[in-house]
């Protein structure tokens, strides 16, 4: 007998708890719906009756960010993507966000979610993306894959979106990026060159107040720690409580963006950090854009720590 009872706009939803921490992985777009520990909120999510708000936890996969126009070129051929931004007349953010991801593996404290893109006009080439959501003492960690299942090489970057939420207003938070370069963009929010942080209102290598900054910017030429990777940390006033963003050596640039487009309550309520393989613009300019080879895999880890 058919089901016809209402599902959720994120479809299927799946919660991992463990320590004290808890997540929500939701079907369509393969994403974090929620994330809390010790029964706080650490994410501007959305409720089980929402439809994703400012790509609020998604996946960006083949690409993140922005593309100009749609159009790039990779192996000899040009290609036109949708235009999922119209209003700048750019493709936004991949092709993974709203489609229905799959269960792989679940266990209490991690599941495991797939997607396998099929080739498609604008990205000729097929992939098998996996997502594993795994919550523990130390946070969450996300690791993702993405193989080449097809027959010619292809071009690739990933991101995600989680958007942090801590006690008082952004403006009140203290941000550190440890981006020393960041990338300057035109009013299509595409690059048109970087420049150093250094003595400019966007050094925030150190932790400082955001203020009334307006921040939708991605940084890179990124300090690494002594693993490789880097993380971006978030404070509430008097350090009532702190957040990090980390990423293995994989990822090189960083976006943050204090959510001033976003229209009603979520308006500048919480700060979206990004980790991201590739800038804006990245299948147009060729920086850090992966090329997988037939057969290959790319692997990336990230997660959330929260702090003291």
């Amino acid at each position: 007998m058919q089901n016809d009872a209402p599902r959720p706009p994120s479809g299927t939803q799946w919660t991992i708890a463990a320590a004290g921490h808890e997540a929500v992985v939701v079907e369509v777009g393969g994403g974090l719906r929620t994330y809390r520990n010790g029964g706080v909120d650490l994410l501007d999510g959305y409720g089980p009756d929402e439809v994703c708000p400012g790509g609020a936890g998604q996946v960006l996969a083949p690409w993140p960010n922005r593309i100009r126009d749609g159009q790039y070129a990779f192996g000899g051929r040009s290609l036109q993507l949708t235009l999922t931004e119209p209003t700048r007349n750019n493709a936004m953010h991949g092709l993974v966000n709203w489609v229905p991801w799959h269960l792989v593996e679940r266990a209490d404290d991690a599941v495991t979610v797939g997607y396998d893109l099929p080739p498609q006009p604008g990205y000729p080439w097929a992939l098998r993306l996996r997502a594993r959501y795994a919550v523990g003492q130390d946070g969450l960690r996300v690791e993702f894959a993405a193989t080449n299942v097809g027959g010619e090489p292809c071009p690739f970057g990933y991101s995600a979106h989680p958007y942090l939420r801590l006690p008082g207003a952004v403006d009140d938070l203290a941000l550190r990026v440890p981006g020393r370069l960041r990338v300057q963009v035109d009013g299509r929010m595409l690059p048109v060159g970087a420049t150093p942080v250094a003595g400019t209102e966007y050094d925030y290598t150190k932790s400082r107040r955001i203020g009334d900054a307006v921040l939708d910017t991605a940084f890179g030429d990124v300090t690494r720690d002594a693993d490789g990777g880097s993380s971006v940390t978030l404070a509430a006033p008097g350090d009532a409580a702190s957040v990090h963003v980390w990423a293995d050596r994989e990822f090189g640039w960083w976006q943050v963006f204090t959510g001033d487009t976003l229209s009603g309550e979520r308006h500048r309520r919480s700060v979206a950090v990004e980790p991201m393989t590739c800038p804006p613009d990245a299948f147009r300019s060729g920086k850090d854009v992966i090329t997988l080879e037939p057969g290959d895999t790319w692997r990336g880890t990230w997660g959330i720590r929260p702090g003291a």
